[in-house]
């Protein structure tokens, strides 16, 4: 089973099959992750659009960005904020995004860089 925190964290903090640990957050703090996703080629638009068909009302998320990577053709990037761990880990049961994500698999060819994060304010965050 492969869950949407597979597009964004690399192998070593989840792999393809997901279910790995990823250290909790303190109560109160948003949650955050950024990851480079690498497409088969020519399959970037397809991901892209894929991985924004699961993305509209998930509750807690604050912010959900896919972006083409400029020198990468086959590359895209993704950012999530969201208001807890808890949130951003209730969304992967939700049907759409679900959806997505079965349907993204065939498409991917690989994971590079990722981080999780504490985002702590910015435009959008609704703190300072």
């Amino acid at each position: 089973m492969i869950d949407r925190r597979g597009f964004v964290v690399s192998a070593s903090v989840a792999t393809l099959l997901g279910g790995s640990a990823v250290a909790a957050t303190a109560e109160g703090q948003m949650y955050g992750m950024i990851g480079k996703v690498t497409t088969k080629p020519g399959q970037r638009e397809a991901l892209a659009r894929l991985l924004l068909s699961g993305s509209a009302a998930m509750p807690g998320c604050l912010s959900y960005v896919v972006s083409e990577d400029l020198a990468n053709a086959d590359a895209l990037w993704v950012s999530e904020a969201w208001d807890s761990k808890e949130s951003h880990a209730a969304s992967l049961s939700l049907p759409a995004v679900r959806a997505a994500i079965a349907a993204a698999r065939p498409l991917i060819a690989g994971f590079d860089t990722a981080a999780e994060l504490r985002p702590i304010g910015g435009v959008g965050l609704g703190r300072g």
